[in-house]
């Protein structure tokens, strides 16, 4: 039950955009400059916030980080087979593809720190840092082939990678941050948080795009059921055992990432049918999270 109502308030601001959307009739101009925000400032704040204060030992966290990629790997695989059967747009599968493999990291460290503690902060932390540029070249790469744009453009250009690349140099330089600029980074963070899924729930629908049921029903099954499996396969094969898998499989059990959507509408995607499964994914996950940690406990 604990673990659920940590998911509550990312689902009640997800509301709050959208009845602010609805009824507050602020316009299409507004969450524009919202979602600017939040994708050129914000969010690179938090990423270089996370990743500057994660203590890296890659070494000792091999049989982990092969776990977590794996999973998101496995992730990806899933997400593609449906292209086979599915016939719709290039780019809305590319946007909604995403989906099957990203990650909550603001529910992942809430999630551990409560179960955990700071140890569990401490491993989910290292997950987090070193898998956000991968989720993020995959899903800039994929939607940039189908966009307006060029791919190497974009990468180039995209705030989520500079962000994660920057906070890696900082991390393995061995730079501190002097406590003011600490301040401004975290509240940075803060606010990303909130605006990011306040931008979601202002593009929210109650469906995605036609076409998409059976699409959308097999991400989210991938999401929350066969990422976890795959998770638990890998982590036994590579000797993972204690603190070490219970954080691997549920950080392959997270929902996914409100920046998904920030990502598709930034880049001229179907931004509508993202923000309906990160939030399918989220309420999803207030079961399935729960039921996870529960077995893993036993």
């Amino acid at each position: 039950m604990n673990t659920a109502l940590l998911l509550l308030p990312d689902f009640a601001l997800i509301l709050l955009g959208a009845a602010i959307r609805r009824w507050m009739h602020l316009g299409d101009h507004f969450w524009t400059g919202v979602e600017k925000l939040v994708y050129f400032i914000l969010f690179p704040a938090l990423l270089i916030n996370a990743i500057v204060r994660t203590q890296l030992d890659l070494a000792a966290a091999l049989p982990l980080l092969g776990t977590a990629f794996g999973a998101m790997a496995a992730g990806m695989a899933l997400g593609l087979l449906p292209r086979l059967v599915v016939r719709v747009p290039a780019l809305t599968y590319a946007s909604v593809f995403q989906c099957g493999y990203r990650f909550n990291s603001y529910i992942a460290l809430a999630v551990a720190g409560m179960l955990f503690g700071a140890p569990g902060i401490a491993t989910m932390g290292l997950i987090v840092g070193a898998a956000v540029p991968f989720a993020n070249f995959v899903s800039v790469w994929v939607l940039a082939r189908h966009g307006e744009a060029g791919l190497w453009r974009e990468v180039a250009r995209n705030p989520l990678i500079w962000g994660t690349a920057t906070g890696f140099v900082l991390n393995l330089a061995g730079f501190v941050p002097p406590a003011p600029l600490q301040s401004i980074l975290a509240r940075l963070a803060d606010a990303s948080i909130a605006l990011g899924l306040i931008a979601v729930g202002a593009a929210l629908r109650l469906e995605g795009s036609a076409g998409l049921r059976g699409l959308s029903a097999w991400l989210i099954a991938v999401k929350l059921v066969g990422l976890p499996l795959v998770a638990v396969g890998l982590g036994s094969a590579l000797g993972l055992a204690g603190l070490n898998f219970q954080i691997a499989v549920l950080f392959a059990a997270l929902p996914t990432a409100s920046s998904a959507y920030i990502l598709a509408m930034r880049m001229g995607g179907d931004g509508r049918s993202v923000a309906w499964l990160i939030s399918a994914t989220t309420l999803g996950s207030m079961l399935t999270l729960p039921l996870w940690a529960a077995w893993l406990a036993g």
